[in-house]
């Protein structure tokens, strides 16, 4: 880098808002949803499976553990004869990385709903399925989101990685502007868009906490 380039040239984030910085925070946002929303349809049936037959769950924890602790990077490449350089090949082990806080939390949120809620729900002759989605995963939300929010920022955060094999959205910024062309100015706007993004989707997340808990804000504002 020449000893006088400037952290952020602005001439050059201006001309290129469009592609490369729109394009790519695009594709960041795509490659940091899906999994999310993935690992949620995962989890909820998998979770609830655990919290109503227990034997399930210290297995299931394991094996999601066990996921988690594979180095992402490999993932990729062990992915891409299988899935080449599709979105497929981030998605996936995004998706998986994603279980080892959602799975636990729908557990975690199921086991808080009070036994005389339960009861109550029982003896005004809910079914057990409709108990479950008219009461039980309504009073888990809190717990729900508080692991799609932990969720949600890693893989934003974890996104970036798959710029190692041509996707990664904002890594691409990152890695293939920055670091290669030996050029500060994308190295910073792909920090300061991936931090922006997780604040984003953080805040959205919370939105929707309170529109799915409306009873809770009641009790706050009392």
């Amino acid at each position: 880098m020449p000893p006088d380039e400037p952290l952020v040239r602005w001439d050059w984030v201006l001309s290129h808002l469009d592609d490369p910085i729109g394009t790519q925070l695009a594709e960041h946002l795509r490659l940091s949803l899906i999994p999310v929303l993935l690992g949620l349809l995962i989890a909820l049936p998998l979770g609830v499976a655990c919290a109503r037959w227990r034997r399930l769950y210290p297995p299931v924890f394991t094996g999601i553990n066990v996921l988690y602790a594979i180095p992402s990077i490999a993932l990729f490449f062990l992915l891409l004869p299988y899935t080449s350089f599709t979105d497929w090949t981030a998605i996936i082990p995004l998706t998986v990385y994603t279980l080892s806080v959602l799975v636990p939390n729908v557990v975690g949120g199921l086991d808080q709903v009070p036994a005389h809620v339960r009861e109550a729900a029982t003896a005004v002759g809910f079914a057990p399925v409709a108990r479950l989605l008219r009461v039980e995963l309504p009073v888990a939300v809190p717990v729900i989101v508080a692991g799609l929010r932990v969720a949600a920022v890693a893989s934003v955060s974890m996104v970036s990685v798959a710029a190692l094999v041509g996707l990664g959205g904002l890594g691409q910024l990152i890695l293939t502007d920055g670091f290669q062309r030996q050029f500060p100015t994308p190295i910073v706007v792909g920090i300061v868009l991936s931090v922006a993004l997780a604040f984003a989707i953080d805040g959205a997340l919370v939105l929707l906490q309170r529109a799915l808990t409306p009873w809770a804000r009641g009790r706050a504002e009392r």
